[in-house]
């Protein structure tokens, strides 16, 4: 099925909750919608299920303008993140019902196979009452994949989960995902989540679609600071800067050799990801000195703030690390990984994606 909207926006009364955009998600594709609470995922959700009707623009099904159509004629299944269960059928029922109801001969195996991937297979014979809301999540969410349709529309599905659910489950949709021929529409608010989905990636910010592509591309040339601000986890190191005979010259710090297009205006916006800065120095980085202020560990990772001269950073070491609050501490980054925004918050330069660094 190929879905694709066209100029579309929504007002609800004086207020924009979408701005008009296009968006053709590939067939067979997952497509993550990223953006932070209120960026206008599920309003555009409910357009593409028929639950809503844009204020203006159109929404086509295979070049079939469907916009005022309703949900119950599309075959479309959707998961939010406020699960709906059958109280009265059981785990497998509730799996099952939309297997049954197309005739199929083996649902009950099906449901079985769908509730042993999502790990709820112990509970087929309870009723969703007797499970726990993630529990209840996930039987919402074997429903909606057992049914099959053509478009799926699953709205946060894993935030109601705990951390290590969430990461074994990811890579099991992932799986179901590919396995299927669906048009997979997934919401989230978590870059790492939309990095591991793969597919395609829509950013979502105050309503406005900022830029779409593979989702690989989006991370690593993100078309606008806002859009960096919005996938990067945690959030990019961003440093005001100012053009310079070598480069970028960084405000309080040091200057970077850059070769920027002749377009760069004067004043700049210096990016560097979490992840690119180091304890120890490598062949031709630049130092940048500072103070611990806080130090985070999370998983098999650290996350220390440091206040320096160019202003705080937050580096992403792997492994486990203890920093005395107020130590010294020097950080280490190769210019090539840095992005360069130019007066208006649009790309200039990004990091190469290949050559050691």
């Amino acid at each position: 099925m190929q879905l694709a909207l066209e100029g579309i926006s929504k007002k609800v009364g004086a207020e924009a909750w979408l701005y008009e955009m296009a968006l053709a998600p590939r067939t067979g594709e997952v497509t993550v919608l990223l953006g932070a609470t209120q960026a206008g995922k599920t309003s555009l959700m409910r357009i593409m299920a028929g639950l809503d009707v844009p204020s203006t623009g159109k929404v086509r099904v295979d070049g079939i303008d469907v916009t005022g159509m309703p949900v119950r004629q599309r075959n479309v299944a959707m998961v939010y993140q406020q699960f709906i269960n059958y109280p009265s059928l059981t785990v497998a029922d509730n799996i099952a019902s939309p297997l049954k109801l197309r005739g199929e001969k083996n649902a009950g195996a099906r449901a079985r196979e769908i509730a042993e991937r999502l790990h709820i297979g112990m509970f087929l014979e309870r009723y969703p009452a007797e499970l726990s809301g993630g529990q209840q999540q996930r039987v919402a969410l074997a429903r909606a994949l057992a049914k099959g349709a053509p478009l799926m529309l699953l709205d946060e599905p894993l935030v109601n989960l705990d951390y290590k659910l969430r990461e074994e489950l990811r890579e099991e949709l992932t799986q179901l995902f590919a396995a299927g021929d669906s048009t997979v529409i997934y919401a989230t608010t978590e870059p790492g989540e939309a990095l591991l989905l793969g597919g395609y990636t829509a950013v979502l910010d105050g309503g406005e679609l900022l830029q779409y592509g593979p989702t690989a591309e989006v991370f690593h040339a993100p078309q606008s600071l806002r859009v960096a601000r919005a996938f990067s986890d945690p959030p990019m190191n961003l440093m005001a800067a100012s053009r310079s005979a070598q480069g970028v010259q960084l405000a309080g710090g040091p200057e970077l050799a850059l070769t920027l297009p002749a377009t760069a205006t004067a004043s700049l916006t210096a990016g560097v990801r979490a992840s690119a800065l180091r304890e120890t120095r490598r062949e031709g980085d630049i130092r940048l000195s500072g103070q611990v202020e806080l130090a985070e560990i999370s998983g098999s990772d650290t996350f220390v703030h440091v206040s320096t001269a160019v202003g705080e950073l937050v580096a992403q070491l792997t492994g486990v690390h203890y920093f005395e609050l107020g130590a010294a501490l020097s950080l280490y980054v190769h210019p090539s990984q840095t992005y360069v925004f130019d007066a208006a918050g649009a790309l200039l330069l990004a990091p190469r994606r290949n050559g050691g660094f």
